[in-house]
């Protein structure tokens, strides 16, 4: 693609390509970091560490994130976001009446890549006070989103009593089987629980 002229007679070169080429260095950086924060850690994952991964320069990342902080909050909100489209296609009219379907895949959330990183985002937030805030409202964030989502998914009224509290301790269910899953494989008991919670739902959710 050439040069384009404008209007005044100022050449505009390569606008577009020099954009996309931002974005997907942006993308590349910001999968590299969830990558890095799950495999090593809050300590293990520096800047440097996550340009030489997303094959960028130093400057290149900062150029785009200008602090550590910046780097891996947005980082772990994008995979979020990512992760929670992908569910959303996952079921496009809904899944009420597969329920089980729904509370694997919302499980499944939390027992992949994108957990292992923001649980070590979270436990630097609680030694770290620059840290704490941006990973409170963060998790709030995609807390929320997740809620929310459970809620379409599932057809679940929260205006009847209870309802919302049913749907907050499956996410909070979920999020216990990514913890134990962290340390050995939980994918038997995991199953059995994922059938459990189907059924209490189905119970609790039926009009």
């Amino acid at each position: 693609m050439g040069a384009v002229t404008t209007d005044n007679g100022v050449e505009r070169a390569d606008r577009v390509p020099k954009q996309d080429r931002s974005r997907a260095t942006r993308q590349r950086l910001l999968e590299a970091a969830v990558a890095c924060l799950a495999e090593h850690g809050w300590a293990g994952s520096t800047v440097s560490v996550v340009a030489e991964r997303a094959g960028v320069s130093r400057g290149a990342a900062q150029h785009h994130f200008p602090t550590r902080e910046d780097l891996f909050t947005a980082a772990v909100e994008y995979v979020a976001e990512e992760r929670s489209t992908a569910l959303r296609a996952l079921f496009p009219q809904g899944a009420a009446g597969d329920r089980r379907a729904v509370v694997s895949a919302l499980v499944d959330l939390y027992t992949g890549p994108l957990f292992r990183a923001a649980l070590q985002l979270w436990v630097a937030a609680s030694n770290e006070d620059q840290l704490r805030p941006r990973v409170t409202e963060l998790e709030a964030h995609v807390g929320r989103e997740t809620h929310r989502i459970a809620v379409d998914l599932l057809a679940a009224d929260e205006s009847r009593p209870g309802v919302r509290e049913t749907v907050q301790g499956l996410l909070d269910m979920a999020r216990g089987l990514g913890l134990a899953n962290l340390l050995t494989d939980d994918t038997g008991r995991r199953e059995r629980v994922v059938a459990q919670w189907a059924a209490v739902l189905d119970r609790e959710l039926r009009d």
